[in-house]
């Protein structure tokens, strides 16, 4: 009797994990083949990316250069070049790796589909700027030409992306701009910053925590093989050179100087204070931005401190009848001049 209990135990076992493993549409081994089938695609198109980039930049790809890229060994490297190849996506001249047109089309639609998801986080999701990136390198991949031309519609057909770079249109057309790195740049020269590079991570993420962003006008004070400092809106900033040059600007024209804004944070205020709002920071971006205009910060508008919470953040502040509770980081990025006490 025990024998047939621990047979039938083992049988119901068995039978439960082939439904686990094979069960249609949702078991792991198929799960597994549509996730081999995803990586074999992804990881063409990302080298076609990669080679379009070393084109452009004047760079010759090579299988090491793709494989650290891909971070994928050099023999799956060859087994990716040698389907794009079977494909004409790809061809070999004089041992130059060289995209076909057809590979230069396709390159230029992922571009393009990255760029657009990332102009969609940027101006539409509360997604911190570190994040854009990967999640665009993510969603690319599943993004149909047909959606890419949707989402390109909802946003108003941008032509850059929120790092400065340019939007393929849809029939493929793309112009570089013209740029110098900041590492580059003439001394006591104005310059508007027009891209930042956002990879790596890590110096992208530097960049960000320096707080600037596209279109802001900076000054080079000192370039030098350990630091780079310069002056951007009315601030000074030292950054190692590997941090300067992944931000590149383009020469302005000698301009009257103007006035600067002045005025400090909102988050200077202490409860019982209060301000009026000069301007948001460039860096509070799409729903985050209109939420807080359709609660009435905008230039002009009278803002107090009611109270801070026990931890000191957030701050509930009164704003046209209304509280509403702000982040010290969100605070922060507020401008205001603050009102003579009475």
């Amino acid at each position: 009797m025990l024998d047939s209990m621990i047979s039938l135990v083992i049988t119901f076992a068995i039978l439960a994990a082939g439904w686990v493993v094979f069960r249609p549409e949702r078991g792991w081994f198929w799960q597994w083949q549509r996730g081999q089938k995803l990586t074999a695609k992804v990881l063409q198109e990302d080298a076609l990316k990669h080679i379009h980039q070393c084109e452009t930049h004047g760079d010759k790809p090579s299988v090491n250069s793709i494989a650290g890229a891909l971070k994928v060994s050099p023999d799956e490297v060859t087994r990716v070049i040698n389907n794009l190849e079977a494909h004409d996506l790809l061809q070999f001249e004089g041992g130059d790796i060289r995209l076909t047109p057809a590979g230069r089309e396709y390159a230029l639609r992922m571009i393009r589909a990255h760029r657009l998801y990332e102009r969609y986080l940027a101006d539409e999701t509360g997604y911190e700027e570190t994040e854009w990136h990967d999640r665009a390198e993510r969603f690319e991949h599943t993004l149909t030409t047909e959606s890419a031309n949707q989402l390109a519609a909802r946003l108003g057909n941008p032509t850059h992306d929120p790092h400065g770079d340019p939007i393929p249109t849809a029939s493929g057309h793309m112009v570089e701009p013209q740029r110098i790195l900041l590492t580059n740049l003439k001394l006591d020269k104005p310059a508007r910053i027009i891209h930042l590079e956002d990879e790596p991570e890590t110096v992208y993420a530097q960049i960000v925590a320096e707080g600037l962003h596209i279109g802001q006008v900076v000054r080079l004070i000192e370039s030098s093989p350990q630091r780079v400092r310069f002056w951007a809106d009315g601030d000074e900033h030292v950054v190692a050179p590997i941090v300067a040059a992944n931000i590149a600007v383009m020469e302005m024209p000698e301009a009257p100087q103007q006035a600067q804004v002045k005025g400090e944070a909102l988050s200077s205020l202490r409860p019982g204070e209060s301000g009026r709002v000069v301007q948001l920071s460039h860096r509070i971006r799409g729903a985050e931005r209109r939420r807080l205009m359709d609660l009435g910060v905008l230039p002009g508008t009278l803002v107090s401190n009611e109270m801070n919470s026990a931890a000191g953040d957030p701050s509930a502040y009164r704003i046209r009848d209304a509280m509403i509770a702000l982040r010290k980081s969100q605070a922060d990025m507020i401008l205001i001049t603050k009102e003579e006490t009475q």
